[in-house]
């Protein structure tokens, strides 16, 4: 464990403590003016405004009201489009003093540590490959993310265009996980530095549609026909009935996951917050995690990784330990990876930030501005800490891309095959909150 003193903490800049994800709120609105369809045929209805074009597995989404759509003779079934809203519990914010440029920050990153990444690097940094990160955006306009520009798509209509944090800084802390440069000495790591990065924006703060259902299926479907390897999906929602409209969605995304998977893209995605056992919940299900062919991810985090990293003492807990807050289930999660813990009873600052932020996962941040309107009005990047599954799914998805690019003739069912059969269950720790394993990138390749 690298030892560093406290002059060192205080020259970390440029980042703000982000929320700690764990017990969010997830409500869902029906949409009146949207519809998913099933189409009769797979042919796209021709006397309906059609939004996104879902003909690859038989299915549309239309602006219309429902009479309209239920007039239509190229329909055969529907249900209401359903944006989702997240509401982040109330945490403590900082922000960081001092310049981060003059520092390498990969001290902080108690997750590449733990998942031995320099080591991976020695065989592949995920040159050949491209990851899809299906998000609230990912701000090209950090110094330590390259992003493909040209491929990336703003699904919310809000006028943003893609390259932004137009829903937030989630997506940007995300993509910097999966894949922040790793060039000269500045900055902070990401598991497949090389990889080409793909933002899709599915969430918007400002006016567009945000987190809707149908939007994120048209993501998933745009990143197989971009020829994208891996999709990083750190989204989702629980708790849905299995029965009913929750029925019809779960079609809907089992079509287009399957779709995905025979079409060479690998579907990785957050296992979910709740602190729920997904094995044993009845007749309710988490999605898209527990949908076709997806690569579900728990999340684990080390207690007292800022006094070993200040003071040289022992870890509390180590970092392949369980989250207090990720989801589980023998048959619901495929593996469990970095994805930060807390005891927020550790709150005596280390160089300025409360202890317990160390044990979040630490990358690329962004802060959104507004100008007097609410209006969106450009970006600050920076570097901060998050933590949840949705920061477990982004190693994972990083260590699928350094698979396929040592095995570029491996499909998507060999990448999570190599992945599952390198990983393994932590001494003494329950195997309902791995699936496989814990991630090892190393022997994975």
């Amino acid at each position: 464990m690298p030892r560093h003193g406290r002059r060192t903490f205080l020259k970390v800049s440029g980042g703000v403590l982000g929320g700690l994800l764990a017990g969010s709120t997830v409500t869902a609105a029906e949409r009146t003016d949207r519809y998913v369809v099933k189409t009769k045929g797979k042919k796209t209805p021709t006397d309906l405004e059609v939004v996104h074009d879902l003909s690859e597995i038989g299915y549309a989404v239309v602006r219309a009201s429902e009479s309209d759509v239920k007039r239509s003779k190229a329909v055969k079934s529907f249900a209401p489009d359903v944006e989702l809203d997240v509401s982040d519990p109330t945490v403590r914010t900082r922000a960081y003093e001092g310049d981060a440029e003059d520092d390498d920050l990969y001290p902080y990153q108690w997750d590449k540590q733990a998942l031995d990444v320099p080591t991976a690097h020695e065989t592949t940094k995920g040159e050949g490959t491209r990851v899809a990160i299906i998000d609230s955006g990912v701000d090209a306009s950090h110094p330590d993310l390259v992003v493909n520009e040209e491929l990336s798509r703003d699904f919310t209509g809000d006028g943003l265009g893609a390259g932004v944090p137009g829903g937030g800084d989630h997506g940007t802390h995300v993509a910097g996980i999966a894949a922040a440069q790793t060039a000269g000495t500045t900055g902070v790591a990401g598991t497949a530095p090389a990889t080409d990065l793909v933002d899709y924006r599915v969430f918007s703060e400002f006016g567009g549609t945000n987190g809707s259902f149908a939007t994120i299926v048209a993501a998933v479907l745009r990143a197989v026909e971009d020829g994208c390897d891996v999709a990083n999906l750190s989204l989702g929602a629980y708790p849905i009935p299995r029965q009913g409209l929750g029925s019809f969605y779960g079609g809907v995304l089992n079509k287009a996951m399957t779709y995905a998977n025979k079409e060479g893209t690998l579907l990785v995605v957050a296992a979910g917050n709740d602190s729920a056992d997904l094995q044993h919940d009845k007749n309710l299900i988490s999605l898209p995690n527990e949908g076709a062919q997806a690569l579900s991810v728990a999340a684990t985090g080390p207690i007292g990784f800022a006094d070993a990293l200040v003071a040289g003492e022992e870890l509390e807990s180590p970092p392949e330990s369980p989250a207090f807050y990720t989801n589980y289930g023998t048959n619901a999660v495929d593996l469990g990876a970095p994805g930060g813990d807390a005891d927020t009873s550790l709150t005596d600052p280390v160089g300025g930030v409360p202890a317990y932020a160390y044990d979040l996962v630490f990358n690329t941040v962004t802060t959104v501005l507004t100008d007097d309107d609410g209006n969106y009005a450009g970006s600050v990047p920076g570097y901060g800490w998050k933590a949840g599954t949705s920061m477990a799914a982004p190693n994972v998805a990083g260590a699928a891309a350094l698979v396929k690019s040592a095995n570029p003739e491996y499909d998507a069912n060999q990448v999570e095959s190599a992945l599952r059969r390198a990983a393994a269950v932590p001494d003494g720790y329950d195997k309902t909150y791995y699936g496989a394993g814990f991630l090892n990138v190393v022997d994975a390749l």
